[in-house]
């Protein structure tokens, strides 16, 4: 008699279960609110004003009779309110085109239309080819390199969403060179989120914390650099091993399977095939606007509008070049048809990061002054952590950071919402406020890398064609590593009076 094997759950089928339970925690939770107010903070000489709460205004919210009220989930709502049949609708609309999730779900969409046309082209294959002829042997060193170059990139200026990008030509490399689409995963997005977690300026996540808690912004580098050394390392590492193991043994990946997509691919090309003018022109656009986008990034602050923006011109501009070369005899209508591939291939990611959202919506949504048991779920935490004695109230700042960043994924976002509750939690059990911060930045970025709500995850792995609960089963131990690492440093930077 065979031994059944558990299949894990399609993720579409662990998002609406999570729904359900957050469903039936709004009739139990009564909601609360706080009160905003704008404070202002100074970034590299620039002076910068950001709206966050109160932590003195929470009030649970009661009726006329001063009973705590209880928003339990209808079935149903009309009149486009959120009852748990709306999750899906009301998810996938729910944001602007700044961020989660219309502009997220159009992001990742452009994405997919603009290299379904670059694929068309066949360039990125016959690129692939020529970088395995030429690194026989060498073929090893891509990772640490790539590793490197991605965790720098989210340390320096919070690189997230574009990782999805980088996977759609790394992820078939890797398999192409012997490893896996984990592997492709772990050097481009893993890399980009370690590097956020551990930066020491990154934009979107350390400097508005610490503005927000009144700490000097940039402050305390030479710690973070060190950490950021350490983990990027271990980072390394691990992927390292685990790639040498997969190129020793194949089948062993839990990606064997999906991971035929690209096989079958590279299978009907050889390595004598030729690599034309054609083919290093639309390497060379891409190049070029990987660039133009860093250069945005960096100078002008560029995001989700005009990064989809950017990426959709590269693949515009590599498609007609496709068609002037006659790369993979491409006709005009094939520039359209790529496109309309390419966003199916990532339609299912995208639908992922819209149900992942109702969670937050059924919760009552994520803004600080709207009643929400969200509100109420943020402020109990905050109560439980400031009577434990100091590295203790410190270790549970970051398990609370990383499991609220379940529900809000946004580094400037969540730390909007938390860090001024955190800010003065801190000074009352004796931490100081750049531990807060710190907790803060390990348990926001961290978990990205495992949370089915986080947006860029969720596009990267569409992009590799690996189900989130396959990428859960494989991240897991590396996760626990993770949290075993952020431990230790912040109960270090709690002795070293950080």
């Amino acid at each position: 008699m065979e031994n059944k094997v558990w299949k894990v759950p399609h993720t579409f089928v662990i998002v609406f279960f999570v729904v359900m339970l957050a469903a039936i925690v709004t009739y139990f939770v009564p909601v609360g609110q706080f009160e905003t107010k704008e404070i202002t903070y100074s970034d590299n000489g620039e002076e910068k004003t950001k709206t966050v709460l109160d932590p003195e205004s929470f009030q649970i919210v009661k009726d006329e009779q001063g009973n705590p009220v209880h928003k339990g989930t209808d079935l149903f709502e009309a009149g486009g309110e959120a009852g748990f049949l709306n999750f899906v609708f009301e998810g996938l609309v729910s944001g602007d085109k700044w961020g989660s999730a219309v502009g997220v779900v159009a992001f990742i969409l452009i994405i997919g239309g603009a290299f379904g046309i670059i694929m068309r082209t066949r360039a990125i294959e016959e690129g692939i080819l020529n970088v395995i002829d030429k690194t026989k042997g060498r073929e090893i060193l891509i990772i640490p390199i790539m590793f490197f170059l991605f965790s720098l990139g989210g340390a320096v200026f919070g690189m997230g969403e574009e990782a999805i990008a980088f996977a759609m030509i790394l992820v078939p490399l890797m398999v192409a060179l012997g490893y896996d689409a984990i592997t492709g995963v772990m050097i481009t997005y893993v890399a980009t989120q370690i590097g956020f977690a551990t930066s020491w300026m990154n934009p979107f996540g350390v400097a508005i914390a610490q503005g927000i808690s009144g700490v000097p912004v940039l402050s305390e580098s030479p710690f973070r650099m060190a950490m950021w050394a350490v983990f990027t390392l271990l980072g390394i590492i691990y992927t390292w091993r685990y790639a040498a193991s997969i190129k020793k043994d194949p089948v062993r990946s839990l990606t064997y399977k999906s991971d035929d997509y690209f096989r079958k691919d590279m299978s009907n090309h050889d390595l004598n095939v030729k690599f034309t003018l054609g083919h290093s022109l639309v390497i060379l656009t891409i190049v070029a606007g990987i660039a133009w986008i860093v250069w945005g990034v960096i100078e002008h602050a560029y995001y989700i509008p005009e990064i989809a923006s950017q990426f959709f011109t590269i693949g515009l501009v590599a498609g007609i070049i496709g068609v002037i070369f006659k790369l993979n005899n491409m006709k005009v209508n094939d520039i359209a048809d790529g496109f309309i591939d390419g966003a199916k291939d990532l339609l299912p990611a995208a639908l992922v990061v819209g149900m992942a959202k109702g969670i937050v919506i059924i919760l009552g949504g994520d803004s600080p002054d709207a009643p929400s048991v969200l509100n109420t779920m943020l402020f109990g935490a905050g109560q439980a952590i400031g009577d434990l004695p100091a590295s203790v109230s410190a270790v549970f700042m970051y398990l609370f950071q990383s499991v609220f960043n379940f529900f809000v994924v946004s580094g400037s976002g969540q730390a909007a919402l938390t860090m001024p509750l955190m800010a003065p939690l801190a000074d009352i059990a004796g931490v100081s406020r750049q531990v807060a911060v710190l907790a803060f930045q390990l348990g926001d970025g961290l978990t990205n890398i495992i949370v089915p709500t986080s947006a860029a995850l969720i596009g990267t792995l569409g992009a590799a064609r690996i189900d989130w609960g396959v990428w859960a089963k494989f991240i897991f131990k590396f996760m626990l590593l993770l949290v075993a690492v952020s431990i230790i440093f912040i109960i270090i930077a709690v002795s070293i009076g950080l």
